[in-house]
């Protein structure tokens, strides 16, 4: 008490006008900084999913995966949801997007989710969005992965990994086809096609009671299982020239690659308990 006088109040009134305005251009600067970062992280989303979709193709049509890619050609001309099921390295997502580019979405969007790198704390937010002052940081309104695959296909890989009350929240979107983001008082209505893949039994799952068995009955529609790498060899030989075809080209090399002698015979050999996705490595 007796700190501050007519003269200091005088002095806050001459400042309070230009701080008032440094502190709203300071907040806008920022909440269009975080909206700019949100569109370069899209569109790299976006860009990343375009150049796969490019340049991977599926090895194998002919041989090991003749079965699987009939049951693809079924499928796609549906709306139904789809399971695949395989395990790990065997190439889920691949057949994912063979679904979608054969199917009236093709051009639509392709939004692949790994439920198993998803931090629970932040999956509703990546998967149903949320609203400007949500939560900390929260500075502005954000679309989650269903949202922005309205119209296309959403791929829900490592869907076992999800916890129950994810699962409760997935089944909401797949029985009413709406969810609210994230701070939301709005009911969002979305058309998205379901494919979800796993390695994990979850049958088993469902009577251990870690997997909702409403949620497997809507998802177990039209199940499609890709066999391992160690049961299609005779595609070992073709994998092998695509690879190195695909790694010499991201290596500038002009020249055709060869790989030694005997080579083959031993990868021919060897059991592949990481499937294709070792043998790439």
């Amino acid at each position: 008490i007796g700190i501050f006088n007519s003269e200091h109040a005088e002095l806050l009134k001459s400042v309070y006008q230009p701080f008032s305005i440094a502190m709203s251009n300071a907040l806008r600067y920022r909440e269009l900084m975080q909206i700019k970062e949100n569109l370069a992280s899209e569109n790299l989303a976006m860009k990343s999913e375009l150049d796969r979709g490019i340049n991977d193709q599926i090895v194998g049509v002919d041989f090991g995966l003749r079965h699987v890619m009939e049951m693809v050609g079924i499928v796609a001309r549906t709306t139904s949801p789809v399971l695949l099921l395989g395990e790990t390295g065997t190439g889920k997502e691949l057949i994912a997007k063979s679904i979608h580019q054969t199917s009236p979405r093709r051009d639509a969007p392709f939004i692949a989710v790994q439920c198993g790198a998803m931090p629970e704390s932040l999956l509703d937010s990546e998967l149903f969005g949320h609203e400007k002052g949500s939560y900390t940081g929260a500075i502005t309104s954000k679309k989650g992965r269903f949202e922005r695959a309205n119209g296309g296909t959403i791929f829900l890989d490592e869907i076992g990994e999800l916890s129950m009350d994810a699962q409760i929240k997935l089944l909401r979107v797949l029985q009413e086809k709406e969810f609210e983001r994230v701070g939301g008082q709005q009911t969002l209505k979305v058309d998205v096609r379901i494919i979800a893949a796993t390695h994990r039994n979850l049958q088993k799952m469902v009577s251990q009671g870690s997997f909702r068995e409403d949620l497997w009955f809507r998802l177990n529609v039209f199940p499609i299982t890709i066999p391992p790498l160690r049961e299609r060899k005779d595609d070992i030989p073709a994998l092998v020239q695509y690879f190195i075809i695909k790694k010499s080209r991201e290596l500038n090399f002009h020249s055709q690659q060869e790989i030694a002698p005997g080579t083959l015979d031993r990868l021919m050999n060897y059991n592949w308990p990481g499937n294709v996705r070792e043998l790439q490595n």
